[in-house]
């Protein structure tokens, strides 16, 4: 080994002692070093079932984060509905995007709330627009979700002003229904969005996220829940706490977490997804949530690269690999896989699926869940086919 790859091994080191600062209370002592102490949900094993996680739902049909976006995920075959919360002014989860509302509710377009229109910094970005937490849930349901991409879904804009903005409690009951109705188990992926920020406004998410979870009776070992976080501390707290079920921390090809910023500490995405990174990250999470790219790489001329040792490095450590996120659209696809010039037309969205299942991840967040449980289902029978 180098003297510059010692040193920022060292250095990378040193993190899961900052990591471990940043907390109000230590996480248990029962963690064991190779990996979390949580146990994950029936099925969490990367080596047995594949997840195909509805991302937003199935957000490439549905305006996202609605009801029937998650329904209809569920219907296609989503193992997961994936719901990122925000705060209300009146401290109730909602399922949004991100907390600033005017590109995914009709908000914009209501003279009542014109005055709430304000310029706020979260995380480090000024924003112009509107934002949950100066809504209470009485005002906040009187608003309809839009479609936020509609140059590029169209389609979607057909639903615009049909559907509200559902609670944390409503999406973890329409689970609970539709795992019912369709016989098996439907599990809820659950982001927290910018808890650095929300603490700092009096609104944290953690202990009403932890009491909706054990209000629906899915705080348990092997309830059929995910928790991630693109920050470090609000997972280190969460395991703290005693939440047993799984934590998984996201991640990005570029930028740092939120908290880690805020606390003046100088480790980036970059440094979590070395292989010394994922180790810290297992002292505390069942699993790792990154960027595509960071799996598989795009090359030079924007075609799909070659796959990277990130899988390999997360499976060391025993963390689950859910890369983010996969879509059916040329927009979003590797430039060799695109089908015309239109943006907005899927291209051969089975292939970039399917070099992702070969490269080993455990599950995909998609917005078309229907192309996820295929590209799964042809992936797994290849596996088992005799000329494999």
């Amino acid at each position: 080994m180098s003297r510059t790859s010692r040193l920022s091994a060292a250095v990378l080191t040193a993190l899961l002692a900052v990591l471990l600062s940043l907390v109000v209370a230590p996480a248990s002592s029962a963690t064991p070093p190779g990996g979390s102490h949580h146990g994950g949900p029936p099925g969490a094993d990367p080596a047995e079932d594949l997840l195909v996680i509805g991302h937003r739902g199935a957000s490439g049909y549905r305006p996202e984060h609605t009801l029937a976006s998650y329904e209809l995920a569920a219907r296609m075959g989503a193992d997961y509905l994936e719901c990122d919360v925000v705060s209300t002014a009146d401290a109730v989860l909602v399922c949004r995007h991100e907390n600033e509302i005017s590109g995914t509710t009709d908000v914009a377009d209501r003279p009542e709330f014109a005055d709430r229109q304000t310029t706020k910094t979260v995380d480090g970005v000024e924003l112009t627009g509107w934002f949950t937490e100066d809504f209470t849930l009485a005002e906040l349901q009187t608003l309809r979700a839009v479609e936020r991409l509609p140059e590029l879904r169209e389609e979607n804009t057909l639903y615009d002003g049909l559907f509200a903005v559902p609670t944390l409690d409503e999406f973890l009951q329409l689970r609970e229904d539709l795992s019912r109705e369709l016989r098996r188990e439907i599990g809820a992926y659950i982001e927290t969005k910018h808890p650095t920020y929300f603490d700092g406004i009096g609104l944290s998410l953690e202990e009403p996220l932890v009491a909706d979870l054990r209000e629906a009776r899915l705080d348990r070992r092997n309830s059929p829940v995910f928790l991630q976080s693109f920050e470090t501390t609000n997972l280190r707290e969460l395991d703290a706490a005693g939440v047993e079920v799984p934590l998984v921390q996201l991640l990005s090809a570029s930028g740092a977490p939120a908290d880690l910023v805020a606390a003046g500490q100088p480790y980036t995405y970059a440094d979590l997804s070395t292989a010394v990174g994922l180790a810290v990250i297992s002292r505390y999470a069942d699993g790792v949530g990154p960027e595509k790219n960071q799996v598989i790489p795009l090359a030079e001329d924007g075609t799909l690269g070659e796959p990277t040792s990130f899988v390999a490095d997360a499976h060391a450590v025993d963390l689950l690999v859910h890369p983010y996120t996969f879509r059916n659209e040329n927009a979003f696809l590797p430039a060799e896989l695109d089908e015309g010039t239109d943006p907005a037309a899927y291209g051969r969205a089975l292939e970039e699926q399917l070099a992702f299942w070969e490269a080993g991840v455990d599950g995909i967040f998609t917005d078309n869940p229907d192309t996820g449980v295929l590209t799964r289902d042809l992936f797994e029978d290849a596996e088992l086919s005799p000329a494999a």
